[in-house]
């Protein structure tokens, strides 16, 4: 705009009208430039007045060319960036650059706000008045604007900063009431921002008025409510004062000579009333009074409850300003907390929330009737108690207060009736899920859940089948409706013995306490079916659960250990009462004895089994003194074996010396079908005779195969290297390589260089493979081993998978290159008996042995009755051992000596041994013909039979013998 057009603005404005107050001129910030030239003005702020250097010169209009706008201007920032890069060429101009977008007169932040005045009229004689053209001075360059914004581009920016300025100049004949305040920073923000915050404005606005109007209608309810209940006191006072009055006046008309009749007694009863009700006047209006003020009590607290600690703490939060929490979560906390912590809170609330509906409506009926106190709380416990007494109320006061405590009175039966329900499914819960204490005593515990506790049950039911029954209780971390339904899916029948489960872990004492862990007469903790590291030290710490029970514990604990190396310190850590059964011990023993001599897994089997004979010990005093030879045949339903001698702090000695001779407190150990079916008798008359005296043929070397890895292999290696001859071989077939196969045995404790008897043949392969068992010469080998692999054990179906395939495996390659023989000695009567190929694979055991460990026993029974395998051995064994040791823990000692590679072990011997053929013998004979050879026979099998006689039941009957039977015996090993 020129000159002249404003002096002519000037020359129209009113002189009456005061100049408007000019603007004070802002301190420039340290991002303009200091330069006499104009500052940027840029379109996009068209509110903004930028100092010029030419005061006298103000700035033009918007030409026609450059139109500015706000949706222009605050565009997407496509439209921005596409107008800048036309505008400026060379040069990127966006949003984020702030020193492009803010004011530099604002500075980094700004630090005042400023108000335009802006005229109505004149912003709208600006927007009437054509555009002219003139040239515009180049802006001001900022700091930090490069020098391309500054030199180009003035003559789109500038226009806008001239409607701004001609914006702001007060238009003459304007009023003063038609000014209108503009903040300039509001002009400096987008309209977007601007409608946002003008939304959330609006929105703040609309909060503040509805809290306003909440608040005003509390208010309100609260004064009529006040005014309410202040007129129906004054309108009782006044009811009081007539009654006052009107007792003066009986009294009045008493003094006076006035006849008796029945008006007059009438009034005299009605006046006694009187008397009465205005004696009762105080204490109704108390009562009154007491009810209005109980009732609006908890809503004045509860409306100015978080106000109390603020009045209280006024002083001090000029000096502490941490916020502290409100009293009303604090209170809710607390009943929240009484009610977790006291299992009885509940209930006692109820209580006093009943005994409190009772007195307040009592107080109210009694201040709105004209009973007395005692009958109106009568009256209100009747309307808690049943809420139809009320109908015959007269009166709106009596009718609303029994109304009132009816609802009240429903309200608690309602949630004595919740209460009550939540007890009992809790209860009826808690006895589901195993959660109540067992009342037992001289009980069996067993700690922990896996797949041996099946077999496990059934051998302990059987022990306890001799008297009538007895209690197993089971504490295992799963819910006890899973193990109920898992222990009912067994076949077997349990004899009386009861199973209690519940859920638990044994790690825990209060959990051990809930089974009466101190009442027991035996704890079985069973192995995890997880690592063997691991389960040997959860096993540990089960120990030590038990060991820090403070009632102590009655009997003895058998833990169940997977690695033979962590025994020693679970013993150490138990003491005397613990004896562990290492179950990867116990079966590798047995596969080895069982590979060694055929047919002594069955023997094994009804030994440690309970079905048939097992071992007992007992004392017999009237043995005492008595030669062991003569104690060997006085049992005529047992055998014994050994003797527990007390004078050696009770060891046990299996076969002693014919000589020995029982001393007091001698215990005798013996093979029996149960500890109630043998006594001592007198001494049978047996003859000795004369039989062949053979002596034991010589060891020949032997070939064994071991397929798979196991952890506990070097343990094995050194029980062959004591039962083997020299010059024999052990082929190790596995996936793990040579190398490292050394590393472990040699970290095992296995001294492969000290080995004199056997040999060892390292091959790697996959015993699951066809082509890698091909390379190997099967039918050359003595005894094949198939072992449960060591990278499956955490497994048992796939394990056994594994050994059931390379079993099938290897019997097929050796039916193909052994030669084929008919079996014509032995008929099959099962269904695989017409296929030829289950028949080829029989007929391949006849010429090599072997011994597969399965841990399942549902897989074991599929094998044995195809008899592709000859002796099968799974963890049922195990089970069996650690049933016979929790019945007495002396047998352990027994077990350990028979398993072990030195001192005593079960052997099987030929008939030749002790008789000559078809000879006429009874068992007592046998029996002393093998103490000739310091052996202690326990059984036989006969030629014809399939199963050997452990303990004969008629030991007098003579029986024709022939060569090709076998006795089971104990005797010294070699």
């Amino acid at each position: 705009m020129s000159n002249s057009n404003g002096d002519s603005m000037d020359s129209k404005r009113n002189p009456n009208i005061p100049l408007p107050e000019r603007r004070p001129l802002l301190k420039k910030s340290r991002t303009i430039a200091d330069s006499s030239t104009a500052h940027f003005p840029g379109p996009l702020f068209p509110a903004v007045r930028r100092p010029s250097s030419d005061e006298s010169n103000p700035p033009l209009p918007p030409s026609s060319s450059s139109t500015w706008s706000p949706r222009r201007s605050f565009d997407s920032s496509d439209s921005s960036s596409t107008t800048t890069s036309d505008t400026f060429p060379g040069q990127t101009f966006g949003f984020a650059d702030r020193d492009y977008v803010y004011p530099s007169f604002l500075g980094p932040n700004t630090t005042r706000n400023r108000v335009t005045v802006v005229k109505s009229s004149a912003s709208k004689s600006l927007r009437k008045q054509p555009p002219v053209s003139s040239p515009s001075p180049s802006p001001v360059r900022s700091a930090s604007m490069p020098k391309s914004l500054a030199t180009t581009g003035g003559s789109e920016m500038q226009p806008a900063t001239a409607s701004a300025s001609t914006s702001r100049s007060p238009a003459p004949g304007s009023d003063s009431k038609s000014e209108r305040i503009v903040p300039p920073v509001l002009a400096q923000v987008p309209v977007s921002n601007l409608t946002s915050s003008s939304s959330l404005s609006s929105s703040s606005l609309a909060r503040k008025n509805s809290r306003i109007r909440r608040s005003l209608i509390r208010n309100l309810l609260a004064l009529l409510c006040v005014v309410f209940a202040s007129y129906a006191i004054t309108l009782r006072n006044e009811v009081r004062k007539l009654q006052e009055e009107n007792y003066d006046l009986h009294r009045t008309c008493l003094n006076k000579d006035i006849p008796h009749d029945e008006s007059t007694d009438i009034f005299k009863h009605e006046s006694d009333n009187s008397f009465v009700y205005i004696g009762n006047t105080d204490t109704r209006n108390i009562a009154l009074y007491t009810v209005l003020f109980t009732l609006v009590t908890p809503f004045v607290l509860y409306k100015y409850l978080d106000d109390i600690p603020k009045i209280k703490n006024l002083s001090k939060r000029s000096k502490n300003n941490k916020e502290e929490v409100p009293l009303k979560k604090r209170i809710a906390y607390m009943v929240d907390v009484c009610f977790s912590i006291y299992p009885y809170a509940k209930l006692l609330a109820l209580l006093f929330a009943t005994i409190f509906l009772i007195a307040f409506g009592g107080l109210a009926l009694y201040a709105v009737s004209d009973g007395s106190l005692a009958e109106a709380l009568w009256l209100s416990w009747t309307f808690v108690a049943d809420s139809g007494n009320h109908a015959d109320r007269v009166g709106t006061g009596s009718r609303i207060v029994s109304v009132s405590i009816s609802s009240g009175g429903m309200l608690i039966f309602a949630m004595m009736l919740g209460l009550v329900s939540d007890a009992i499914s809790e209860k009826v819960d808690s006895l589901r899920k195993g959660k109540s204490e067992v009342i037992e005593s001289n009980h069996i515990l067993v700690l922990g859940w896996s797949d041996k506790l099946g077999s496990l049950l059934k051998q302990l039911a059987i022990a306890n089948k001799s008297i009538g029954g007895g209690v197993v209780v089971v504490l295992a971390e799963r819910d006890k409706e899973e193990m109920e339904m898992d222990i009912a899916k067994l076949e077997f029948s349990f004899m009386g013995t009861s199973v209690i489960c519940r859920s638990g872990s044994p790690l825990i004492l209060a959990d051990l306490k809930k089974v009466s862990v101190s009442k027991a007469r035996a704890i079985i903790v069973l192995a995890a079916d997880e690592n063997a590291d691991q389960s040997d030290a959860r096993a540990l710490r089960v120990v030590l659960s038990l060991t820090g029970v403070k009632e102590g514990l009655r009997g003895h604990v058998v833990v169940e250990m997977s690695d033979l190396d962590n025994e020693p310190l679970v013993k150490l850590v138990g003491g005397e009462l613990i004896e562990t059964v290492v179950a990867h011990d116990v079966i590798g023993r047995l596969m080895i004895q069982c590979a060694l001599q055929p047919g002594l897994a069955q023997i094994w089997e009804d030994i440690l089994g309970f079905e048939n004979a097992e071992f007992y010990i007992k004392r017999w005093p009237e043995l005492d003194g008595l030669r062991f030879e003569d104690v060997l045949i006085s049992f005529p339903d047992a055998i014994p074996c050994g003797v527990k001698v007390a004078s050696e702090r009770g060891k046990i000695i299996i076969n002693p010396k014919d000589e020995y001779i029982l001393k007091e407190g001698d215990e005798i150990l013996v093979i029996a079908e149960d500890d109630d079916t043998y006594t001592p008798s007198p001494l049978p008359e047996v003859r000795r005779g004369l039989f062949p005296k053979k002596v034991d043929p010589p060891k020949f070397p032997e070939k064994i195969l071991f397929c798979g890895w196991r952890r506990d292999i070097d343990d094995m290696i050194m029980v062959l290297e004591a039962f083997l001859a020299p010059g024999s071989e052990l082929w190790m077939f596995n996936e793990v390589l040579e190398k490292e196969r050394e590393r472990k045995l040699v970290d095992g404790g296995l001294d492969i260089s000290g080995l004199v008897n056997i040999k060892l043949v390292h091959r790697v392969g996959n015993a699951v493979i066809k082509k890698h068992l091909e390379t190997l010469p099967l039918e050359t080998f003595d005894s094949i081993l198939i072992l449960a692999d060591e990278s499956v054990e955490d497994s048992i179906v796939h394990s056994d998978s594994r050994s059931l395939a390379t079993l099938l495996l290897i019997r097929d390659i050796q039916s193909k290159r052994l030669p084929y023989k008919e079996d014509t000695h032995t008929t099959s009567t099962t269904a695989f008996s017409h296929s030829s190929w289950i028949r080829e694979m029989q007929q391949a055991s006849n010429k090599s042995i072997i011994i597969s460990e399965i841990l399942d026993s549902r897989t074991r029974n599929l094998v044995s009755v195809t008899k592709i395998s000859d002796y099968v051995l799974s963890n049922e064994l195990v089970s069996m051992a650690l049933a016979m040791v929790a019945e007495d823990k002396q047998i352990n000692r027994v077990l350990e000596e028979l398993f072990a590679e030195e001192g005593n072990e079960m052997c099987i011997k030929p008939g030749e041994f002790y008789l000559y053929d078809q000879e006429e013998l009874c068992f007592y004979d046998i029996m002393i013909r093998g103490r000739e050879r310091h052996e202690i026979v326990i059984g036989y099998r006969l030629a014809t039979a399939e199963r050997a006689v452990i303990n004969p039941v008629d030991k007098n009957k003579l029986v024709k013998w022939s060569l090709d039977d076998v006795f089971v015996v104990i005797a010294l090993g070699e």
